[in-house]
């Protein structure tokens, strides 16, 4: 009798059991779920231009300033151009002075004594010969160190662009952070410091 009673309660839970798996059909599921669950992926990435720093360098050396307005960095044109011109400005004022100095040193050494810094109340001339060498030494050292600030400005006023561009294209949203981070560890009973470097796909 005790085995007739277990076994009838087995038969039970084993019907039981086997009715309450009801197959369903992923089609019909699909179909129930609301249309709000479709996940949309919201950030817009640019896409980026490979040649956009070459094309931007290229403009700032045909003409400075250019690859600035490129970029779309207009505040940059003047101070490229007025560095230039300022460069160029101080290489002509020395030039000019140096021609000067080397049209009445030559003079001198020809013998004549009608040159602007000869001049003089006393008989002897307000810039001696010796004066008038040292001042074109001096003047062609300003000539060359303005020409190579020039230089040196416009150089970098293509690197500034190149590297503008570039950096109008660096990556900067959320999925990429580093962030300083802290944690209690629980074997040395203190807080850890760290920082951490998130990437999200």
């Amino acid at each position: 009798m005790p085995n007739r009673f277990c076994h009838s309660i087995f038969f039970c839970l084993l019907g039981f059991f086997s009715f309450s798996q009801v197959e369903t059909d992923s089609v019909k599921v699909a179909d129930e779920l609301p249309k709000e669950l479709v996940v949309v992926d919201s950030l817009t990435r640019k896409a980026i231009d490979p040649l956009a720093p070459s094309r931007a360098a290229f403009y700032s050396a045909i003409l400075p300033g250019l690859g600035q307005a490129y970029n779309k960095k207009y505040w940059k044109i003047p101070i490229a151009i007025g560095g230039i011109a300022t460069g160029i400005y101080f290489y002509q004022h020395n030039d000019k002075q140096y021609n000067r100095y080397r049209d009445a040193y030559k003079r001198r050494l020809a013998g004549y004594t009608d040159d602007e810094f000869y001049g003089s109340v006393s008989g002897s001339p307000r810039v001696t010969l010796e004066g008038l060498k040292r001042a074109q030494k001096t003047l062609k050292q300003n000539k060359e160190i303005s020409l190579l600030i020039t230089f040196g400005i416009y150089a970098l006023n293509i690197i500034d662009a190149n590297v503008d561009a570039h950096l109008l294209q660096y990556n900067v949203d959320h999925n990429l952070a580093l962030k300083p981070h802290f944690q209690y560890n629980e074997q040395e009973n203190a807080t850890d410091f760290g920082l951490t470097l998130n990437f999200k796909f």
